[in-house]
This record gives C-alpha cells, sequence and structure tokens, in this order.
C-alpha cells in the first residue's frame, strides 16, 4: 500500500469494526482521540501470538518462550526503528503514556527534583502530564510552573525563557494537544530548554497516529506514548529516553526480570531496559504495536498526514456553517482534532443525541480541566479523526449537528 494514492476505502476495509451499524445506522467512528480502531493486521498479529507462540519471555529454554521472546524484542526493535531511537535498550515497555509519565516523575523526579526546586510544564497538558507532577512536586517540596495558552490555544512562548530558571529540573510539554489539537513546536521548545540545561519530555500519545516522529531530531530527553492511540492494543505503550538519561534511573518497581541477583541482604539490578520493567509483560501486546506500526508505515505516514490536513481543513469549513457553534482552538497548526461548543446546549447532550445518529463522538473535559477553564468552558465536544474518516463522516456529524439545533430550537 505505501507509495501508492491515498484510498481511504481500502484502509476503511482493513478495520472491521468500522462495518457495522449502531442505533440503526451506519457507524461513524470520531471518537479516535480517546482510542483508535484496529485493524485486520494488528488483531490477527494478536491472534496469531496466543494461538502459536504464547509463554513467558526471557526465562525458559523451551520453543515456545523462545518463541515469545523473539517477538517480544522484536517488537523493541520495531519500535526503536519507528521512532528513530539509536539503541533498543532506550525502548522501555509500559502500559501507557501515563505510565510513562508516572514512572519518569517517580525515578529521574525523585532522584532530580528536590525541595525549592521546580517543575515546568504547560497549560495545555492532559491530566496524566500534570497530577503526576504535582504529586511530585508536593512529595518533595519542589514547585509547579505552568507555561500559559492565548485565546487561539497556541503556547505562549514569548514567555517560556523567562519561566526557564536555574531552579528548574524539567520541563514537561504535549506535542499534540488532545482537546484542540494544537500541534507543539517541540524541537524548538526542546532547544530553548537544553540552552538551559533543561531535559524535556514530550507527551506523544495523540502525535504518532498522525505523522512522523523521530526522537533523535527532536532531541527530547523523553517520549511518552501509548498503543491504542495508534491502531494497537490498549494496554501496551513505551517510554523513550535517551540512554545517557535512563542508565542512572533507579528502578521503579521491584520484582522479576528487573534483577541479577536477590539474596536476603541485597539485590543487584538488571541492565536497560529491564531494570525499568518489572514482572511479566504484556508480550502480546508489544506484538500488536508491532503490528499497528508495520501497518501505519504501509499506508505511509506522509500520506496520513496528508489526508488528516485535509480532512481537518474540510472539517473546519463545514462545522463553520452550524447555527450557534464556536469552534475551540483555531492555532497556528493543528492535527486530528475539532473541538467545539454549541450555543445554549451543553457537550453531552450534543453526544447523546449524536450518538442516535451513529456519530460516536466524545464530550466532556477530556482530562484537560485547566485548558478548557482558560476558555471558560467546563466541557466541549470533541470530534477526532484518523486514517480511516472521510469527508462522508464530516458531513454526517453536521447532519447530526443540524438535528441538534432542530431539538433544542
Amino acid at each position: 500500500m505505501s507509495g501508492a494514492p491515498f484510498d481511504v476505502a481500502r484502509i476503511r476495509a482493513d478495520f472491521p469494526i468500522l462495518h457495522q451499524e449502531v442505533r440503526g445506522r451506519p457507524l461513524v467512528y470520531l471518537d479516535s482521540a480517546a482510542t483508535t480502531q484496529k485493524p485486520r493486521a494488528v488483531i490477527d498479529a494478536l491472534v496469531h501470538y496466543y494461538t502459536h507462540d504464547n509463554a513467558n519471555v526471557h526465562r525458559g529454554v523451551h520453543a515456545l518462550s523462545e518463541r515469545a521472546t523473539q517477538a517480544y524484542e522484536g517488537a523493541r526493535e520495531r519500535v526503536r526503528r519507528f521512532i528513530n531511537a539509536r539503541e533498543t535498550k532506550e525502548i522501555i515497555f509500559v502500559r501507557g503514556c501515563t505510565e510513562a509519565i508516572n514512572m519518569v516523575a517517580q525515578t529521574y523526579g525523585r532522584s532530580k527534583v528536590g525541595p525549592g526546586d521546580e517543575v515546568l510544564i504547560t497549560a495545555m497538558e492532559h491530566h496524566s502530564d500534570i497530577v503526576p507532577w504535582q504529586m511530585l512536586c508536593q512529595q518533595v517540596g519542589a514547585t509547579l510552573k505552568v507555561v500559559p495558552v492565548d485565546e487561539r490555544g497556541d503556547l505562549r512562548l514569548e514567555q517560556l525563557d523567562a519561566m526557564l530558571t536555574e531552579r528548574t529540573r524539567l520541563l514537561a510539554v504535549t506535542h499534540v494537544s488532545n482537546a484542540l489539537g494544537t500541534v507543539n513546536p517541540v524541537r524548538e521548545i526542546i532547544k530553548r530548554a537544553h540552552a538551559r540545561g533543561v531535559p524535556v519530555l514530550v507527551d506523544g500519545a495523540q502525535a504518532l497516529q498522525h505523522f512522523r516522529v523521530d526522537v533523535r531530531e527532536l532531541d527530547c530527553d523523553f517520549y511518552a506514548f501509548s498503543g491504542h492511540k495508534m491502531f494497537g492494543p490498549t494496554g501496551i505503550g513505551v517510554l523513550y529516553g535517551k540512554a545517557s538519561v535512563l542508565e542512572p534511573l533507579p528502578p521503579w518497581q521491584g520484582g522479576g526480570d528487573m534483577i541479577l541477583t536477590v539474596t536476603m541482604d541485597k539485590t543487584v539490578y538488571n541492565r536497560l531496559p529491564y531494570r525499568l520493567e518489572a514482572g511479566t509483560p504484556d508480550i502480546s501486546g508489544a506484538v500488536g504495536l508491532a503490528a499497528a506500526m508495520d501497518y501505519i508505515e504501509s499506508v505511509g505516514l506522509d500520506a496520513i498526514a496528508a489526508h488528516d490536513r485535509e480532512l481537518l481543513e474540510y472539517g473546519t469549513r463545514a462545522l463553520e456553517g452550524v447555527p450557534g457553534l464556536k469552534l475551540m482552538g483555531r492555532g497556528g497548526e493543528r492535527s486530528g482534532v475539532l473541538s467545539f461548543v454549541m450555543e445554549d446546549v451543553h457537550a453531552h447532550d450534543v453526544g447523546t443525541i449524536l450518538d442516535r445518529e451513529g456519530v460516536a463522538i466524545r464530550a466532556g473535559h477530556h482530562c484537560a480541566q485547566p485548558l478548557l477553564s482558560c476558555f471558560g468552558v467546563a466541557a466541549t465536544v470533541r470530534a477526532s479523526l484518523a486514517m480511516y474518516n472521510t469527508r462522508e463522516d464530516i458531513d454526517a456529524l453536521v447532519r447530526g449537528l443540524h438535528k441538534v439545533r432542530e431539538v433544542f430550537a
């Protein structure tokens, strides 16, 4: 499929779940920022693993364990190539982006952040990139500082340099806002932070399904993402970290596989990446994630990004024609999200009526309450896009919104 013209009908044929009716109407799935649907290639990879290779990894000497280990470590290498990490030991498998950020907070943060220090985040962060830093700062007596956003939904980067001080120990920033779709200039942010000696963690949960990410080109110290938001299984995610940054980190959890030797007197810990992967990992999840990355690259990341831009532009124009609708986040570069409010109609009521029309969207604060409060709203309607969406999906959304206007007229 790679290199061929972008054929959305062919892509949709690869996603079995899309070919159903909901409440008597064809399903229109516009909730991919919450979780993406899975192509047949990912489903088949999971079935094949459980049918033929299921065993625990690393410690077995029998054939199934050897095959499971090869599949698991092969998935690690697949992730390394996908994000262009330098070494496989820089790829740590976790449950998801949330666990990755918590791991950094409780390993790097606990060892590097102390009383009077500062952690810098932005007003655009998902709760999973706010709460762990709040917890850390409360535990060690540090201060959490926040880069604000402007009325268009862009970061006020003119304030960044002043907020990076000699007490800043880490900057955490989202690559793409899950609530607005704003794409932050993370390369420039990282460059400015590094000029002050500040390491950077990037929350990439909303990025990798939409466009190419090269962690070496970005020069980030940490990059976190979830498999289920990029067409892979739930329960699997990745923390990328530069080897020089990961090597000194203490273990986060104790248990099997993160050790070399254990006595009742002391434990000698394993090398990277295993020191940070205690217990039986999500082996099948890693296999499914690798299959998802294969699928994405078979379609072509550049083609996906172009389709995303075209569909976002079409959707923006279409929604602007709906009476009483206000789009949220009209900043410079955006990706994958159409977020809006409707005059005199609560977001949950909009979502309920759209569901009756077979249109699946997300209504609420999207785990971004501080960001929405900047715009004076408690909830928005969010239609989020993926490679399998079409102009017809947007048209169905607009028809549903006109239905909402009729009901609440």
